[in-house]
């Protein structure tokens, strides 16, 4: 008779196909050995059964060797390809040389702990978010049927922080910086450009006639132009061509800078300031330009965001520039009625005036 039985602590099921009795290895889930007893069962009914068995063969490591080759290399840009085979070394720890079926909701919410203990729960929800990709790609490649991942609760992530520079402070940082690093930090605060798309910069794609930056590689894969102010011209003028390489920040032979990130290190702590990232100067352009009153509509278009919601995270800033403009129209208003009053009592003296003077001819 079909059924499902324990050994330690490993479920199996017990079942019969053609005659021939089939004994399966599932997993630690009572749950799931009665759901793939079920999913046999009709299966069995409906002849499909050895379909089904091929694709419960598949392992993760197959899976994830497929992944990155038929998916992230070919359709991701190779950094961001290049992220997807860490976040996989990760997830491989736990679930190298387990079938696919063999990873259940609880496996992975034991990942989830383990991994939170080790790192920020972004990081932890990044590596879940791959996992969940991987077994729908696993779906539609028709090597799974299900995905255990959509079982499992991301962390609840706090995006809020939004550290800025004063205005004082962005020429302090900005003298702070050493050659290779000052022209860097120009752009990044006087553009809102990110780090990535000011290292990758090539030459070619910098009109300092007009005063455009174009980017075609941009983190939402849009073209988008950056306008550049008299500041960020000089900053780019100023520096050398190299001879044999396209790109404006690169090393003596020609490579582009990878990261900055010593160099900035050593700027913060030289002008004292703490608890800083360089993304922040991204924040630092947004933030300035809201509280000098500029429009959120104009601050999305200069940031690239894609929706205004992005764009609003910065809004609270303008408060101060609400104000002013709310007590502006009261001073009007104020001004204007004082105005009319002085005018209807001007009016009304001259009124009576004019009845006295008549009265008097009359008399």
């Amino acid at each position: 008779m079909d059924g499902v039985y324990k050994r330690g602590d490993i479920w199996y099921v017990d079942y019969y196909v053609d005659g021939k009795r089939k004994r399966e290895r599932v997993g630690t889930s009572k749950r799931q050995a009665e759901e793939v007893l079920a999913k046999h069962k009709v299966a069995i009914v409906e002849n499909k059964y050895f379909d089904i068995r091929d694709r419960e063969k598949v392992t993760f490591d197959e899976l994830a060797k497929d992944y990155l080759e038929l998916h992230s290399k070919l359709n991701k840009k190779p950094r961001v390809a290049k992220r997807d085979e860490g976040l996989i070394k990760n997830l491989s720890v736990d679930f190298s040389g387990k079938y696919l079926n063999e990873i259940t909701p609880l496996m992975i919410e034991r990942y989830k702990e383990r991994r939170s203990r080790e790192r920020k729960p972004a990081t932890v929800n990044r590596e879940l978010a791959c996992l969940k990709h991987m077994f729908n790609k696993a779906i539609a490649w028709d090597k799974y049927w299900d995905n255990p991942v959509r079982k499992v609760r991301l962390f609840k992530e706090n995006n809020q922080r939004k550290v800025y520079l004063e205005m004082e402070q962005i020429p302090r940082l900005v003298d702070a910086c050493s050659p290779h690093l000052k022209p860097i930090v120009t752009i990044a605060v006087f553009t809102g450009m990110r780090k990535s798309e000011i290292l990758n910069l090539q030459w070619k794609y910098v009109d300092l006639v007009h005063g455009i930056i174009y980017l075609l590689d941009t983190k939402n894969n849009e073209r988008r132009e950056v306008l550049m102010n008299d500041i960020v011209k000089k900053a780019l003028q100023e520096i050398p061509k190299h001879k044999g390489s396209p790109y404006v920040f690169c090393h003596k032979d020609g490579k582009p800078y990878l990261n900055v990130r010593k160099s900035f290190d050593a700027a913060l702590e030289k002008c004292g300031i703490i608890n800083f990232h360089f993304h922040d100067l991204r924040h630092t352009f947004a933030s300035q330009l809201v509280m000098m009153g500029v429009d959120i509509r104009t601050v999305q278009e200069l940031m690239g965001h894609k929706t205004i919601e992005m764009t609003l995270r910065y809004s609270h800033l303008s408060q101060p520039h609400k104000q002013a403009a709310v007590d502006d129209l009261c001073k009007n208003v104020v001004t204007i009625w004082s105005q009319t009053a002085k005018s209807e009592e001007v009016s009304k003296d001259t009124e009576d005036s004019n009845s006295l003077q008549n009265k008097q001819l009359h008399k």
